[in-house]
C-alpha cells in the first residue's frame, strides 16, 4: 500500500512540475524593469524568452516576438534549451509513468517490468526538473550581472543609461516547478525500490570449498583388562610359514607362546 501511495504521490507531484516548467517558459516576465528610482512611469517594459512587451499607463500593451534566433545572446539560447529539454522529458516520464502505475494493470505486465518503468520516469523527472532549476538560475545570474553593471554607470555619471531589469515572476515559477519535478523523480526512485519482487532482491549464494571434505573416524576404544596378553601383528615370511605338524596339518600359535 506504502508503494502505491508513494507512486501516486511522485506522479502528482512530477505533473504539477511539468505543468509549472511549461507556463514558466511560456510566461513574458522573465525580466520586468526596476521602477525602483521611478516608480512613476508612463511605459513599462517586460521580457519573456519568446518576446519583449511594453505596457503603458493607459492600459494598453503591446508584445513584439524575437525575429531572430543567432542573433540573441548564447547565453540566453542555452536558457531556451534548457527549459524545452526539461519539458520533452518531463512529458515523457509522464507517459511512461502512466503505463508503470502499480494501480493500473496492462495485460500480463510483471511487477519487474512496472519497477524498471518506475526508475526510468523517476530518472527523467530528476533530469527534467534540474534542467529548470539550471535554465532559470542561468537567467537569473545574467539579470544580476547587468543589472549590477547598469547600477555602476549609473553612479558614474552616464547619460542615456539602459533600463535596469530585475528578476520576473516566471523565475520563481521555474524554480518552484523544478523543485517539484525533482521531488516527484525522487518519489518515483523510492516506490521503485518496493515493486522489485522479494526473490529477486534477495538471492542466497552458495559458496563450495575448493578442497576436499575429509571425515575422520574414531574406533572405539577398547579398554583391557590387564590379563590378557598384547597380540603382536608381524608380517613378512618367517611368520607366514607356520610349523607344521608331522601330519601335514598347519598349526598355530596359541597365546601360551608368546609368554
Amino acid at each position: 500500500m506504502s508503494t502505491t501511495i508513494c507512486q501516486v504521490m511522485g506522479f502528482i507531484v512530477s505533473s504539477l512540475g511539468v505543468a509549472g516548467c511549461i507556463v514558466s517558459t511560456s510566461m513574458d516576465m522573465w525580466s520586468t524593469q526596476d521602477l525602483y528610482d521611478n516608480p512613476v512611469t508612463a511605459v513599462f517594459q517586460y521580457q519573456g524568452l519568446w518576446r519583449s512587451c511594453v505596457r503603458q499607463s493607459s492600459g494598453f500593451t503591446e508584445c513584439r516576438p524575437y525575429f531572430t534566433i543567432l542573433g540573441l545572446p548564447a547565453m540566453f539560447q542555452a536558457v531556451r534549451a534548457l527549459m524545452i529539454v526539461g519539458i520533452v522529458l518531463g512529458i515523457l516520464g509522464l507517459l511512461v509513468c502512466i503505463f508503470a502505475l502499480k494501480c493500473i494493470r496492462i495485460g500480463t505486465m510483471e511487477d519487474s517490468a512496472k519497477a524498471n518503468m518506475t526508475l526510468t520516469s523517476g530518472i527523467m523527472f530528476i533530469v527534467a526538473g534540474l534542467c529548470a532549476i539550471t535554465g532559470v538560475s542561468v537567467f537569473a545570474n545574467m539579470l544580476v550581472t547587468n543589472f549590477w553593471m547598469s547600477t555602476a554607470n549609473m553612479y558614474q555619471g552616464m547619460q542615456n543609461v539602459q533600463n535596469r531589469y530585475t528578476f520576473g515572476s516566471a523565475l520563481f515559477v521555474g524554480w518552484v516547478a523544478g523543485g517539484l519535478a525533482l521531488v516527484g523523480g525522487i518519489l518515483m526512485c523510492l516506490a521503485c525500490r518496493g515493486l522489485i519482487p522479494e526473490e529477486s532482491r534477495y538471492k542466497a549464494v552458495s559458496y563450495n570449498a575448493s578442497g576436499r571434505n575429509i571425515s575422520y573416524r574414531t574406533g572405539p576404544y577398547k579398554v583391557g583388562s590387564g590379563y590378557e596378553p598384547e597380540t603382536k601383528t608381524r608380517k613378512g615370511a618367517g611368520y607366514e610359514e607356520a610349523a607344521r605338524s608331522e601330519d601335514g596339518r598347519r598349526s598355530y600359535p596359541s597365546k601360551y607362546d608368546y609368554v
